[in-house]
């Protein structure tokens, strides 16, 4: 052997070695390369992935199917069938203009037939408490709740809160699966679930967010909705809005028309209104509130105020005669500020505050008259029930 070769050799069996010893610490002490680098002061790389993945741990991490949810929620929906009898005159329709005017169309004839309008329910109490909109089972003379199991069982309505359209039934099937509420308000961007029965074609379950909270529809007096684009069709109202973890957010109630040109815009009560209509309800048999007997407005600025468009407060429109604000003393163009020790954000959040109220409490109102402080004291008389216009989903 070589002079040169001998040491060339040498060497190649020690890399080999030490190649080979490095692979057993390797294999039994993973980690000790990098905790002798960080001894030594040597800090380790930290890559572009690690850096995403401490800002934001979950990353990536979203459910990639939300059937437990579903799961959860869905025994606690029903399917809503409400028939109700319909009277109406007949008519004769004379293809001779002349005869149309002489004997005009009606028979002085009056024909019934049914008719059944679909929607759907959540159970809130497993002895049989459903909750659904009031326009679903409006008129109805014979009201059919379908089970998650596939019963069918009678039901009849406790009572119903036009102001909200919400109404309570009661169905008497054993124990029942209940929904769970989310105790927390949701927010924009959460994941939601539709889930009801449009067109009667059976439970059905849409995906989509929270789009918006706080809308005012002026279809009720009472008015906070939570928008979302989760699909809302007609034979979805009352059904249930839940998380992403199966507890209920809302109950659907509305939908802005395609004929408008409108795409993914529903509506939903939030659920702490809904649970306060229940509660009322079950207990008292209607939705007791308090009311200050005037109607309002948002307060107008002038444009070269300087003040913001949208000033906090609510303008006195209206002022009902032998009402509290009447007894008060309170006046149309009156501007009020603050209720007990609340500020007045809006009209709606006025409204809102005063429903909360119970009748007989006094309160003291706060506000402007002709850009005059004033101090009075309105004792709330029980709202008178107001009928609403209704609303379609």
């Amino acid at each position: 052997m070589s002079r040169i070769a001998r040491p060339l050799l040498f060497f190649l069996q020690f890399a080999v070695a030490g190649l080979a010893a490095a692979f057993v610490i390797g294999l039994l002490w993973p980690g000790l390369g990098t905790r002798l680098r960080t001894g030594l002061g040597f800090a380790p790389r930290t890559t572009l992935e690690q850096v995403v993945q401490t800002a934001h741990p979950n990353l990536g991490e979203g459910p990639i199917s939300y059937a437990d949810a579903v799961e959860r929620a869905a025994p606690a929906v029903v399917n809503i069938y409400a028939d109700k009898i319909v009277t109406e005159r007949a008519i004769k329709v004379f293809p001779d203009p002349l005869m149309q005017r002489l004997f005009g169309g009606d028979t002085g004839q009056t024909l019934r037939r049914r008719e059944q309008s679909l929607g759907s329910g959540v159970i809130f109490t497993p002895d049989g408490y459903v909750l659904t909109n009031n326009h679903v089972i409006a008129g109805a003379d014979d009201i059919q709740v379908m089970l998650y199991d596939g019963r069918v069982a009678h039901a009849h309505v406790v009572g119903s809160d036009s102001d909200t359209d919400l109404a309570v039934l009661k169905v008497d099937a054993g124990k029942l699966p209940s929904i769970k509420t989310d105790p927390d308000p949701p927010r924009v961007g959460d994941v939601v679930l539709a889930i009801g029965n449009p067109f009667g074609i059976g439970q059905t379950v849409t995906m989509g967010i929270v789009s918006a909270i706080g809308r005012q529809l002026s279809l009720s007096p009472y008015e906070d909705f939570i928008q979302t684009d989760a699909a809302i069709n007609s034979g979805n109202s009352g059904g249930a809005l839940v998380n992403a973890r199966g507890q209920l957010v809302g109950i659907n109630t509305a939908m802005l028309e395609r004929g408008v040109g409108a795409e993914g815009i529903g509506f939903a009560i939030p659920v702490r209104t809904a649970k306060m209509v229940l509660e009322q309800i079950v207990e008292h048999g209607s939705v007791v509130r308090g009311w200050l007997g005037a109607d309002y407005a948002g307060v107008t600025v002038a444009a070269n105020s300087g003040l913001p468009a949208a000033a906090r407060g609510a303008t006195v429109t209206d002022v009902y005669p032998g009402g509290p604000a009447a007894k008060a003393g309170l006046q149309p163009g009156d501007v009020l500020l603050q209720v007990g020790k609340q500020p007045v954000i809006d009209p709606a959040d006025l409204r809102n505050r005063e429903a909360e109220m119970k009748p007989g409490t006094t309160v003291e109102v706060s506000g402007l008259r002709d850009g005059t402080p004033f101090h009075t004291d309105v004792v709330l008389a029980r709202r008178p029930e107001v009928r609403a216009t209704g609303a379609s989903g």
